[in-house]
């Protein structure tokens, strides 16, 4: 799961049942190095995807309500680790094992690498609505900050799930939008890095209850930072999470932190860039 923002997108239809996760923990002491326009060519050096690679985290996940956040929380492990490649409908893809992401179990995802840049193509265990959005791009190259784009926008889909418990399965609006907004300096379990780069997503989602007719919304922030030749850093995410009973939302808020990383010392990557 350690190219990108493609997490939270898998989990969100269990959020809406407040069995999910989001993101916000140890914090993170990241600077800015420069606000001017920067952009990056070698961006692809900053997401090393070698087999064999693995990255050990340290995670914490905080839930409770708007007003106290704190109800709930957890310590985990999680270890990354790219496992090999596949294909998905003949297309050649890396294969990423997390041991634990999120404190919500083991679990393999799949992204491919081109000149344009990074497409997330699920994960196993998937859900319903991801399986309606995948394939979606993650992150762009060449890379230049600040810049933003939409991952997806999306009306009508399957969530997958019965919120309100009338024995049919709501429909959901879904919108994303990535952004690449800096390089900072970050302080990690695992040491200090400079420049790394600093990516945020954004979503929201608008859930159609069939039995009232009444719209609910929860919303999505995840932001990651990348260190090049190592990768994933560090996330932090927060979800707000709506109860389609009453008007108290919920917060989880998640955290996972570099703690040690085993990465090829060269910067060729598992697959070669081609063309799209």
């Amino acid at each position: 799961m350690h190219f990108l923002i493609s997490l939270p997108y898998r989990r969100l239809p269990y959020c809406l049942l407040l069995l999910s996760l989001s993101w916000l923990g140890v914090p993170s002491h990241a600077y800015a190095v420069d606000s001017s326009p920067i952009l990056l060519e070698d961006v692809h050096e900053y997401f090393p995807d070698q087999v064999g690679n693995e990255w050990v985290y340290r995670g914490t996940m905080i839930e409770g309500g708007m007003v106290q956040v704190a109800e709930k929380n957890a310590q985990f492990t999680n270890v990354s680790k790219v496992i090999g490649k596949e294909k998905i409908d003949g297309v050649d893809v890396v294969v990423f094992h997390d041991t634990n992401p999120g404190n919500q179990g083991p679990s393999d995802s799949y992204y491919r690498r081109d000149v344009a840049g990074i497409r997330y193509y699920g994960s196993k265990p998937g859900t319903t609505l991801e399986r309606q959005l995948v394939p979606y791009q993650i992150v762009r190259f060449p890379l230049e900050m600040p810049s933003s784009f939409e991952q997806f926008h999306r009306k009508g889909l399957e969530l997958g799930m019965d919120i309100d418990r009338d024995g049919e399965s709501e429909k959901v609006d879904i919108v994303a939008i990535s952004s690449a907004q800096s390089l900072e300096t970050v302080n990690v379990h695992a040491g200090t890095y400079f420049k790394a780069i600093r990516l945020e997503a954004k979503m929201t989602m608008q859930v159609h209850l069939s039995q009232s007719g009444k719209t609910i919304q929860g919303s999505d922030t995840m932001t990651v930072w990348f260190a090049r030749g190592v990768g994933l850093l560090k996330y932090i995410e927060r979800q707000t999470i709506p109860s389609f009973r009453s008007e108290n939302e919920r917060v989880i808020e998640v955290t996972e932190e570099l703690e040690k990383v085993t990465v090829a010392s060269d910067i060729a990557l598992l697959s070669e860039p081609h063309t799209p």
